[in-house]
């Protein structure tokens, strides 16, 4: 019954034989009469191809040159150059990494990649055989948030550079292909990361490691000494903290043929593991060994030591932090103060604490008392004390004046575009893909998918809805308690739990009747289960605004009443957003969240927004359902219209999305549904829900009725 979503696509371009049908079709798609192409060497080459190989590259110039015509023109011709050399695949995996490159970094990058096709076949051998950073780059963000101390962002490396921490960052190479097996790339990858994270966690740029080097006047082989000391040292820390992620690193220290330490190195193992040694100890056996002792050989998730990045980095953030501590103990102090008859005393004094980098941990008093901190004192106190082990005591004092300069107060402050200008790090953000259908092939990481709650708004809304509705609510709320299934003892069963008395005596009575005795004798408990989860995914772009909002909030506050008795769960969330940038989830209610004030407070908090870009708004929500365990999962979207957005996202693009969206979601066993207003959604909606999965009502006080009629069909 679902065959009508899953048909085979056919080529976009029809088949093309003579020289005349292929150059009208080249100037068409290369626009010639604006961009001068010269079309007629690539039809002479491509007639000299057999007919599937032409058309398969003919297919090709389509897709890219609805994207980006002179990349479209320079794949090509580069293809038809080098032809004898690829095969259909590789060009599909080059075409596919161009258009990526072209949507992420831009027209440049993309045409050297084009042009450059012995740098791409060389790519391509190292992705074969490696682990690529887009593939496992959530995976690796979500590990490294995992990891304790400062909250480190994870950056992308232009190709050839090592690997690298700033203190702020870590920085890695989008490819990695040094061991034999993919898998065994993924471990590297996850092992460099805990190894430059370790950096920063336990104190290695506490010190001006480039000065002291300076100062040995070979501060060269210094550094290289100091690299090796050091990675004792914190492959010890890894050790205790991360023993399974040690392990791995010690097999794929193996397998290179790099497990045991030089026997003159042995004797300083047991000093650098200890749970104690200092940044400083290692300086120090730097020093006294310079010159003695050969450096260890490079491990490969070491990465190199970026000294002028850290001081770069470190300094802006310690006046920062410095200020910022400054003006919170200012603000303890003076809400303290309030109660207090003599001026308050603050001080800072070390406690042992074996969970921390040092083994102790500096406790904040206030006139000798424990300060219970906040949460942001407490993530500013662990950050100064990587950097200097200790808070110093100057950090102890109120602020003055300058601390309160607002760039060092300013908190979040990011723009939504950057999570474009490098890897994708930011808080809060999910990405998802979205289906580009003339491209045929997915945008990698397209969408920026952000939560936020709708702010609630405690006005007359609910009372007047009540009020409005009260005959309603109270016949929708007989609807739902009769849907609400009950305990109940089934008798005359084949099997079950204890003898059916009555079948009993009936069937000893045929038996002595001389009758066939049923075997129907058995009593069976009937569990109510629904075990149903629905996910209510509310239009909120700016074309619902006035009635139609009005419509949407009643509606739901009707439907929230009735389910109330029922006991399914359900969560309801908003959507809309502008441009791929910004998509914008709205959370309204969770699972986890009783129907209470609160929530009718974000009920009636719901109004219209930006635009109705709808595919990430599905694929968002469909990993929410997938996190539910339930045996029914729905998804019913309410809505005024079609797919739309801000510049990109209209038509066909936007409608095929969302149909694509509306595919995975099935696939996952989700089941949608849509309940829309639009007079024209005939037009649209078959094509991406199918002829039974949609209702269009053209009376929008009927809203709040039919949306829970249509919840009561499709979950009996």
């Amino acid at each position: 019954p679902q065959g009508w979503l899953f048909c085979p696509y056919s080529p976009i371009s029809p088949s093309m034989n003579t020289p005349d049908q292929i150059q009208a079709r080249l100037d068409e798609w290369y626009e010639v009469e604006f961009t001068f192409i010269q079309t007629e060497p690539i039809v002479t080459r491509l007639l000299e191809l057999p007919q599937s190989d032409r058309q398969f590259l003919l297919d090709w110039a389509q897709r890219i040159a609805s994207i980006q015509i002179q990349l479209s023109y320079e794949l090509i011709s580069n293809a038809l150059q080098h032809f004898e050399r690829i095969d259909h695949d590789l060009i599909e995996s080059w075409a596919l990494q161009t258009m990526d490159s072209y949507d992420r970094h831009g027209l440049q990058p993309a045409m050297a990649l084009v042009r450059d096709i012995d740098h791409f076949l060389e790519l391509r051998r190292e992705i074969s055989l490696g682990a690529t950073l887009d593939e496992h780059e959530r995976v690796l963000h979500h590990f490294l948030h995992g990891l304790s101390g400062r909250q480190l962002k994870l950056e992308k490396l232009e190709p050839g550079a090592l690997p690298y921490s700033d203190s702020e960052s870590i920085f890695m190479p989008s490819v990695l292909s040094i061991m034999e097996s993919p898998a065994d790339n993924f471990q590297l990858y996850k092992a460099t990361l805990v190894y430059l994270w370790s950096q920063t966690r336990y104190g290695t740029f506490r010190h001006p490691i480039a000065e002291i080097a300076e100062e040995t006047g070979t501060p060269r082989q210094f550094i290289a000494l100091f690299q090796s000391f050091d990675r004792i040292r914190l492959e010890g820390k890894i050790g205790d903290e991360l023993p399974g992620l040690m392990r791995s690193m010690d097999s794929l220290n193996r397998e290179m043929g790099l497990a045991e330490l030089p026997p003159e190195w042995q004797p300083h193992v047991e000093q650098l593991s200890r749970a104690d040694c200092s940044i400083d100890e290692v300086i120090n056996l730097s020093r006294q060994h310079l010159g003695r002792l050969s450096p260890l050989p490079i491990r490969a998730y070491q990465g190199i030591l970026n000294f002028d990045a850290v001081t770069e980095v470190q300094q802006a953030r310690i006046e920062k932090e410095r200020a910022q501590f400054r003006v919170a103990i200012a603000e303890i102090l003076k809400d303290q103060q309030k109660s207090a008859s003599e001026p308050l005393q603050i001080k800072g004094k070390k406690v042992e604490d074996p969970t921390k980098p040092d083994g102790f941990d500096i406790e904040i008093q206030l006139d000798q008392a424990a300060l219970a901190m906040p949460p942001v004192l407490k993530s500013l106190k662990e950050s100064i004390m990587q950097d200097f082990g200790e808070i110093p005591p100057e950090y102890l004092h109120a602020a003055g004046p300058a601390d309160y300069d607002p760039k060092f107060q300013r908190e979040n402050n990011e723009d939504a575009n950057d999570v474009w200008s490098g890897t994708y790090h930011e808080e809060g953000a999910f990405l998802y893909d979205e289906w580009d259908h003339g491209r045929r092939h997915y945008r990698k990481n397209w969408c920026a998918v952000r939560e936020a709650p709708v702010e609630p708004v405690y006005d007359n809304f609910i009372g007047d809805t009540q009020r409005k509705y009260s005959p309603l609510i109270k016949q929708l709320r007989k609807t739902f308690e009769a849907m609400r299934d009950e305990n109940r003892l089934l008798k005359r069963q084949e099997s079950g739990d204890g003898i059916d008395m009555e079948a009993l005596v009936e069937a000893l009575a045929e038996r002595h009747r001389g009758e066939e005795m049923s075997d129907r004798l058995f009593t069976r408990m009937h569990l109510a289960n629904r075990n149903i989860a629905v996910i209510f995914m509310v239009d909120m772009s700016g074309s619902t605004k006035g009635w139609i909002n009005d419509a949407e909030r009643e509606a739901l506050l009707l439907l929230c009443e009735a389910l109330d008795s029922l006991g399914d769960r359900y969560a309801i969330y908003g959507f809309s957003g502008t441009s791929r940038k910004r998509c914008e989830i709205y959370t309204i209610k969770e699972f986890g969240d009783s129907y209470n004030e609160e929530v009718q407070a974000r009920i009636s908090g719901i109004r219209p927004k930006d635009y109705t870009r709808m595919g990430f708004a599905i694929r968002h929500l469909s990993a929410k359902l997938m996190q539910i365990d339930a045996k029914t999962r729905m998804l019913i979207t309410i809505s005024d219209g079609k797919p739309d957005d801000y510049m990109d996202y209209h038509g066909e693009y936007g409608i095929q999305d969302t149909r694509r969206s509306l595919i995975e979601a099935r696939q996952n066993g989700i089941h949608p549904y849509c309940i829309t207003i639009d007079e024209t959604a005939q037009d649209y909606l078959p094509q991406l829900y199918g002829p039974a999965a949609y209702t269009v009502i053209d009376d929008v006080a009927r809203l709040p009725l039919k949306i829970s009629d249509i919840y009561r069909r499709l979950t009996l």
